[in-house]
């Protein structure tokens, strides 16, 4: 098995990236996914969500509340340590399990946004930093996902500098250009870690 973590700033890629790399026939392991699941109705996450953070995180239908538990942690370190120290543990289980199902052979790909911010990199044989320009990915968010600039910046700003996520990288794919141009460098990483997978050494991409 070969384990490669996926990150990349928000409206670097990533996303795009990690759809090339399952198309391909990587299994995809999304933590933020994952960070969904474990926290729906009926979940032993989600009664410890609300045995921390009190009922009012629920909706009436009783699933968790996400912008009103956002507005509690975010810009509060203490409180986001502690849902952090729910949801972590059950994700790292559920992605756990996810690959041990993945079989001996498998190229499992880990896709983590906050990777860096993390100190993960460790866990993984290889990391790949999917890479733009912070003016690319503003643009992106602004024009693609009709944040306001402000909203952009804010979002950019807590997130890992793209300094910090290039120095874990074994892999840059540089996602700066059209979509096109990004194919091709997925390809041709993929191809690498079939490789390496089988046993030989990857060349340099």
């Amino acid at each position: 098995m070969l384990r490669l973590g996926l990150t990349g700033g928000i409206g670097a890629g990533k996303s795009e990236v990690s759809r090339m790399l399952s198309s391909y026939g990587a299994v995809l392991i999304d933590s933020d996914r994952i960070a969904r699941e474990v926290v729906e109705p009926g979940t032993p996450g989600l009664a410890a969500v609300v045995a921390e953070f009190g009922p009012g995180v629920l909706t009436p239908e009783g699933a968790l509340d996400r912008p009103k538990l956002g507005g509690i942690v975010f810009g509060d370190p203490e409180r986001l340590r502690a849902l952090n120290a729910i949801v972590h543990p059950l994700v790292r289980a559920r992605s756990a399990e996810l690959e041990a199902a993945a079989g001996p052979d498998a190229i499992v790909v880990h896709d983590v946004p906050l990777l860096a911010e993390n100190g993960l990199a460790p866990l993984y044989d290889m990391v790949m930093v999917v890479d733009a320009a912070p003016g690319t990915q503003l643009d992106r968010l602004v024009r693609l996902r009709g944040m306001t600039e402000d909203e952009a910046r804010a979002r950019m700003a807590a997130q890992a500098t793209r300094e910090e996520r290039l120095a874990v990288a074994d892999v840059v794919i540089d996602n700066d250009g059209p979509l096109e141009e990004l194919e091709p460098q997925v390809r041709k990483v993929w191809a690498d870690l079939v490789e390496r997978a089988a046993g030989g050494a990857p060349t340099e991409g």
